[in-house]
């Protein structure tokens, strides 16, 4: 006697119902559940919770007599969910500037973002901090905006000054292989935090963390 096949979960239901119109465009509740080798039942209520989602949208389609039948398909929405390659895509467009234009060109490119970064992140940070704000409230809030990128950021104070610390690198493949990015790093925060800014720990060189000081004496 054979064993029944083992039911998918609503969320393993959800996830082959979007990937089955990614794959094929506007189907019917019936198309998506022989598709799929589900019940009818069980894939409209998950359409139902897709669509109220945003994820999918439904358009009706008439074919001869009676009622339109309804047509699923993801929304731009759903793009998120599906797989991507940015790393790639990053990856590959560096060696291409690289092959082109060498290291002049990858230099003046990291510079080119860096003056973009900066004038990002002193514009967040003049919104959220008072003209007369101290050395620490700027490094937390420097430290608030890396950490929304990825960068496990804080603001260390002690005797020798403050610390803007990231305990990971959310570029690390990038700055692994292109030492002008790290470069480009240490000139943005610079920047926002002064020019006596100083580099102490560095994870592209072995540490464990990137650590940055700002003398005590010296402010921001």
């Amino acid at each position: 006697m054979s064993r029944p096949a083992t039911l998918p979960t609503p969320a393993e239901l959800r996830r082959a119902i979007l990937l089955h119109l990614r794959r094929n465009g506007g189907c019917s509740t019936d198309a998506i559940a022989v598709a799929l080798g589900s019940s009818r039942t069980g894939v409209a209520q998950q359409l139902r919770g897709l669509e109220s989602a945003g994820l999918v949208a439904k358009s009706p389609e008439h074919h001869g007599v009676g009622r339109p039948r309804n047509l699923y398909d993801v929304t731009p929405e759903a793009q998120g969910l599906f797989p991507s390659n940015y790393e790639g895509l990053a990856g590959g467009l560096l060696a291409a500037i690289l092959e082109v234009g060498g290291d002049r060109l990858m230099e003046d490119v990291f510079a080119a973002r860096r003056r973009q970064a900066e004038a990002t992140l002193r514009r967040r940070l003049d919104e959220s901090l008072p003209p007369n704000a101290t050395p620490m409230e700027r490094v937390a809030a420097l430290a608030r905006l890396q950490d929304e990128q990825g960068y496990l950021a804080e603001a260390v104070s002690d005797a020798d000054g403050v610390r803007l610390v990231q305990h990971n690198c959310a570029v690390h493949d990038v700055a692994r292989n292109l030492p002008v990015a790290c470069a480009a790093e240490l000139e943005l925060f610079r920047g926002l935090l002064g020019p006596g800014l100083v580099r102490e720990q560095h994870i592209g060189s072995g540490d464990r963390c990137c650590a940055y000081r700002i003398d005590a004496a010296a402010g921001a």
